[in-house]
């Protein structure tokens, strides 16, 4: 299918890819599925039955119902780790309870594309992506409740993947139970590409590969650290422009750990810009220009923002690109950066 590229006149981010269509409403019933196990499944626990006749669950919900009583087989109630033989019947209560614990707020969502199974978010700087301690209220999963009230239906508003408050950037966010269970499943399957762009302290001589597991520091529990135990995270970064005492890069996630990017680039000795977990001291070039001493003191976030994402659609497996423009405050750094570098020719 030929692809298009739409443009946001009201943001600048921009989409590629296969037009949507209208968005659909969703349906507010919540289902009872009956059907008969085929023969081709006799040998399979129940539940990896029922996953493969409702994909649209996951195998977790499944296995709750089932535990729930939720799920009968023949009339009876069965376990998760029943054996089928095949032919028997099935019934399944798709209990989709609404989460009540987080409040629909309305406030300003940039809502780059949507569709019936998809939303793609460009978040702010300073937003949290869900509540947690310390942010209770008026974060995007709040938003995003009051711009859908189907949401409430989906974990955690149907979010399957987050940033830091302080990044700036692109999130999918799915608006069906299919949808959130494919995006999920691929999520694991680092088949969602991401990619952001950077500013580091240091200047780089070439891009690279950071291949270190990460975990919690193990005194510091705000933060992340690189340790032999940790989960394994990959991160691949190249040079887009260097400066007389910092490089802009453009990253890309193989992985998805917790300030991922912020702990492998403090790692290889380059912390980004503002970051007040990792950043450490301020280096300063030496003769830097006034514009840029002001500028480096009034960034007070990381460096860091989402600037693409690549993923196949949930339901149609079309390819979807996004693209979102730097934000204001990213774009002054980067000025600030290149003046500094006119000023001080080497």
């Amino acid at each position: 299918m030929a692809t298009i590229s739409i443009g946001n006149a009201r943001t600048g981010c921009k989409y590629i890819g296969p037009r949507a269509h209208p968005t659909n409403p969703l349906t507010e019933k919540f289902q009872i599925h009956r059907f008969e196990l085929p023969p081709e499944l006799a040998g399979r626990r129940l539940d990896q039955a029922l996953a493969q006749q409702l994909p649209q669950y996951s195998r977790s919900r499944l296995q709750a119902w089932i535990a729930a009583g939720a799920v009968l087989v023949d009339g009876k109630t069965p376990r998760s780790r029943d054996l089928v033989f095949g032919g028997e019947a099935v019934m399944v209560e798709a209990r989709l309870e609404v989460d009540t614990t987080v409040l629909p707020q309305t406030m300003p969502l940039n809502v780059v594309y949507e569709d019936r199974a998809i939303l793609i978010i460009d978040k702010p700087a300073g937003r949290v992506v869900h509540p947690g301690a310390g942010n209770r209220d008026a974060t995007l999963q709040n938003a995003l409740l009051a711009y859908d009230t189907q949401l409430a239906k989906l974990p955690r508003a149907g979010l399957v993947h987050r940033i830091d408050k302080d990044t700036s950037g692109l999130l999918v966010v799915a608006r069906t139970l299919e949808a959130h269970t494919a995006l999920v499943a691929r999520m694991a399957e680092h088949a969602v590409e991401r990619e952001y762009l950077a500013v580091c302290v240091g200047r780089m001589t070439a891009g690279g590969t950071v291949d270190a597991p990460i975990g919690r520091h193990r005194t510091q529990r705000t933060k992340m650290t690189v340790r032999s135990d940790g989960r394994a995270a990959v991160t691949h970064y190249r040079v887009q422009e260097r400066y007389r005492g910092h490089t802009y890069l453009r990253v890309r996630l193989e992985t998805g750990r917790t300030h991922q990017i912020r702990v492998h680039l403090a790692h290889a000795g380059y912390p980004l810009v503002g970051d007040p977990l990792y950043g450490g001291r301020p280096k300063l070039p030496p003769k830097a220009t006034p514009v840029l001493l002001e500028t480096l003191a009034g960034f007070k976030r990381q460096a860091l923002h989402a600037a693409r994402l690549r993923l196949d659609h949930p339901e149609s497996g079309a390819a979807l690109e996004f693209e979102s423009p730097l934000p204001a405050d990213f774009e002054r750094l980067l000025n600030a950066l290149r003046g500094d570098v006119a000023a001080n020719p080497q």
